[in-house]
């Protein structure tokens, strides 16, 4: 029989546990930056590490040398291949038109045949729009994840003003973007991946529903009800088999330790397992990350607000030992 003051099994929160749609996260939600630049970056996850740094947080640790897990994730350049211009929709905004660059190079990397040009249907109503965004891709053939297929994405820009952001916007057309341009050492950030697959679990290892005892109904690992009589169906709250993992979720507030340009201060001998050595700049952020190796992660400026002052974590030195076994 369940403990009477036990709490319900699984979480109603994440509904419904299905495989997302793609490894390539949308981000739905953007927080408001006055600073003009991009809000968010991207990059591929090649493993954890052990970092000793001096504790500079409130706890009674602070001053004192400490060891903390750290996820080590691959930053190549983002180039903007183009800009989208927004404008006010029935219920919010619309895709009002794209301006794509010019340089043949950019266009045949990511397979476009034409070219759209909205320029001056956006300068003719730059008053009247709602938003601009970066049209972006990240190049995985210079990273350890064997893929060489460009991924594109949207990135949202900061700015007082519509036309601030226009501006910013036509300014880096065409060029590439570096990880310290958006982010720095100490600041607070969002993580958006598709958490590592599982497949098809049982009601134990996927809600942690409580086993059977030895003489049960031939079976242990089940769960002991389906609910009530009535209402005479089983609720989809029940905690059942199915799918867990590779959903799509967001971890807020992780801490970023160091952005480095090089690759050597953090590659453990003999390479990361399943990934290899890096060849960009890299970012270590505090924690663990959604997702395996190689699997792409989008970092956002922090949607939460957190009182803690911005501060540059002094690093005493990276674990580089091997990994391999």
């Amino acid at each position: 029989m369940a403990h009477l003051k036990g709490h319900k099994r699984g979480s109603v929160a994440y509904r419904p546990r299905k495989r997302a749609r793609s490894m390539n996260a949308r981000i739905t939600s953007w927080p408001p930056v006055e600073a003009p630049g991009p809000l968010g970056f991207a990059g591929y996850k090649a493993g954890m590490t052990s970092v000793q740094m001096v504790d500079d947080s409130s706890s009674p640790s602070k001053g004192l040398e400490v060891s903390t897990a750290a996820t080590v994730i691959e930053i190549p350049p983002l180039t903007v291949y183009g800009l989208r211009a927004y404008a006010p929709g029935t219920g919010g905004k619309r895709v009002l038109c794209d301006v794509v660059t010019s340089e043949e190079k950019i266009l045949k990397r990511i397979g476009f045949t034409k070219r759209p040009d909205g320029t001056k249907e956006i300068e003719a109503k730059l008053d009247t729009l709602v938003d601009i965004t970066l049209l972006v891709f990240t190049d995985p053939s210079s990273t350890g994840t064997g893929s060489k297929k460009p991924v594109r994405m949207e990135l949202a820009v900061g700015g007082k003003s519509v036309k601030e952001k226009y501006d910013y916007c036509k300014s880096v057309l065409g060029k590439q973007l570096k990880v310290g341009d958006v982010f720095k050492d100490g600041e607070y950030v969002d993580a958006i991946a598709v958490t590592t697959g599982k497949g098809l679990q049982g009601a134990v290892k996927r809600l942690g529903v409580a086993m059977q005892r030895r003489k049960s109904t031939g079976k242990r690992r089940h769960v002991g009800t389906l609910g009530p009589w009535h209402p005479a169906k089983v609720m989809y709250t029940a905690p059942m088999a199915g799918q867990m993992g590779f959903h799509t979720r967001t971890e807020y507030n992780k801490r970023i330790l160091k952005i480095g340009s090089k690759p050597e201060e953090v590659i453990p001998k003999g390479g990361f397992p399943r990934y290899g050595i890096l060849r960009n700049d890299y970012i270590l952020i505090k924690g663990s990350i959604a997702g395996p190796a190689k699997r792409l992660i989008k970092l956002r400026k922090s949607m939460r607000k957190h009182d803690v002052a911005l501060k540059t974590p002094e690093i005493k030195s990276i674990s580089l030992r091997s990994r391999q076994g």
